[in-house]
């Protein structure tokens, strides 16, 4: 009982031993937990779980045997399911309830200008569901490598917000450029796996020696480093610097982020784009291939996505001034991101939530 009341329980007990709680809410003898099920006006034995011990810490004094449980047949699970201790959903944070246990909570929304720290919904369906067949095939770890990176993608226009200063404009595009091939080099790798894939199969083919965790790792591993080696080089000419625009807009300054070297920026972009070309071109042909867990299709359609997004950067992004100009590459990231996002992975996402029966080994080796 809350406030300035005190309260003390008293009873007897079956043996006829005095029990109280005192106003602490501290008890002055120990306690059996007890088991009972009743079934039908049935009861099952009598069975001691655990017991409570007076005058000790809670997390001490209490023990608890779970293996010794029996649980009504009926729910049909180990334990019962919480009604009030589940995680609130991105966008989403926890508020109390006043004078309800703490772990009774609602969830409202977040501040306006708050980020959530919570993870990509798609991610967190892949790694709870991780050792289904759907989520094993085609290179479980480069699976997460590219929802990660796509996560960061999403993430790195945050550096396109705001003042300018000086490390914000050094990082501003340069990791964009960075994250953005480790994504697009995960597709190129995952492209090249289901190819290679599909010609081990081949009775006699020496292509099983390169199928692997090996192979890929490498492919987004030096395609990472060649980007950042043009990163590197691009800061250490003709770095991006903070300026101010008095020309663009009239009666305004405009505060940016110069760009330093024009070329090296479009030399990062068009690498990009190159790595981009490549698997498009490689899935297109691998569209077709027997295989139930071929990605070809989905990866052709994210990389159509992709590259029509770029094309259409370059054209909106030299006829803007200002603020706009930063608005169309914000708006360029967002989009490419979710082509690949929705293109790739969602339609694994239904099968995972909403068709089950299809993500088993059986119906796939039917399939095949």
């Amino acid at each position: 009982m809350r406030g300035s009341v005190s309260l003390r329980v008293s009873f007897n007990n079956n043996a006829g031993d005095k029990v109280f709680f005192d106003q602490k809410e501290q008890i002055n003898t120990w306690m059996d937990l007890i088991n009972w099920v009743i079934i039908f006006n049935e009861s099952s034995p009598e069975v001691n779980i655990g017991k409570m011990e007076p005058q000790h810490d809670p997390d001490q004094g209490f023990t608890i045997d779970e293996d010794a449980i029996t649980w009504y047949n009926p729910l049909n699970q180990s334990h019962p399911v919480s009604v009030c201790s589940e995680s609130c959903r991105p966008g989403f944070h926890k508020k109390m309830k006043e004078g309800e246990p703490f772990c009774c909570f609602d969830c409202i929304p977040c501040p306006e200008g708050k980020v959530s720290n919570q993870t990509a919904l798609v991610l967190r369906t892949f790694m709870k569901h991780h050792n289904t067949p759907i989520v094993k095939a085609n290179n479980r770890s480069l699976t997460y490598t590219l929802l990660n990176s796509l996560l960061l993608c999403f993430l790195s226009t945050l550096l396109f917000i705001g003042h300018p200063g000086k490390v914000m404009c050094l990082l501003r595009q340069t990791a964009f450029g960075i994250i953005f091939t480790v994504a697009v080099s995960a597709v190129l790798a995952k492209t090249i796996t289901v190819v290679l894939a599909f010609m081990a199969t081949k009775p006699g083919s020496r292509m099983r020696k390169w199928v692997g965790k090996g192979l890929t790792n490498s492919i987004v591993l030096s395609c990472s480093l060649l980007q950042a080696a043009i990163c590197v080089i691009w800061l250490a000419t003709n770095a991006p610097f903070p300026d101010a625009d008095f020309h663009s807009v009239t009666g305004e300054i405009v505060l940016e982020c110069n760009e330093g070297s024009v070329m090296m920026f479009y030399c990062v972009l068009s690498f990009m784009g190159l790595l981009a070309l490549v698997s498009f071109t490689v899935a297109f042909q691998a569209r077709k291939l027997p295989d139930s867990f071929n990605e070809a299709k989905f990866i052709t359609f994210s990389m159509l996505v992709f590259c029509s997004v770029w094309i259409s950067f370059f054209p909106a992004y030299l006829s803007s001034k200002g603020k706009y100009m930063i608005a169309v590459e914000i708006f360029s990231i967002l989009a490419s991101s979710t082509g690949l996002l929705g293109c790739i992975f969602f339609p694994k996402c239904y099968i995972i939530l909403f068709r089950p029966e299809l993500n088993s080994r059986d119906v796939l080796i039917k399939k095949k």
